[in-house]
């Protein structure tokens, strides 16, 4: 049996990461994990507390295991990581719970896809960054992260399609072994 890979869809808030890791997922045809933050938000609201994000972040690991443990193998696309909380925790706390670093720097992942900001805002009532010079900021901490990690990691730009044919242009390179 094949080992399964993990592939991250990360970058901020509103540049295609679900819609990315379904397709994905259906071009595959296998899973993807939600973000589990989505869900937390609409139970709880968007009055979020710095224990907020630990529960989010501890929820996100939990279903992206459970996800895991029923696949086993082949690919599973995983709708934000650690990082994203990192990022979170730091831009709106200043602080990083110390499990989301333990986590960083011991939960394996096999490729990263970073979704730039230039898909146009879409307003819900979950987001919070309207503005693109804050996007573009939030974008660049993501950036200068993979750009410091060890794994590899795919630049995705352009509209849906574009983003879509990057993607699987870049897991097939990797299962390729040629990233």
């Amino acid at each position: 049996m094949e080992a399964l890979q993990k592939i991250v869809i990360i970058g901020p808030e509103s540049t295609g990461k679900s819609t990315l890791s379904s397709q994905l997922a259906n071009h595959y045809g296998t899973k993807w994990v939600p973000e589990y933050a989505r869900e937390y938000l609409l139970k709880y609201g968007t009055d979020y507390t710095f224990e907020d994000l630990y529960h989010i972040g501890k929820n996100q690991l939990r279903i992206e295991d459970e996800y895991a443990e029923k696949l086993k193998s082949g690919l599973l696309f995983i709708d934000t990581d650690m990082y994203v909380m990192k990022v979170w925790c730091e831009v709106v706390f200043g602080k990083v719970h110390q499990f989301i670093e333990e986590a960083i720097s011991t939960r394996k992942y096999d490729l990263y896809l970073l979704c730039d900001t230039d898909l146009p805002w879409v307003k819900d009532e979950l987001r919070e960054y309207p503005d693109l010079e804050t996007r573009r900021k939030l974008f660049l901490i993501y950036k200068d992260l993979m750009e410091n990690q060890p794994v590899p990691w795919v630049l995705i730009t352009g509209n849906q399609q574009e983003r879509l044919k990057t993607a699987i242009d870049a897991v097939e390179k990797f299962k390729a072994g040629k990233l």
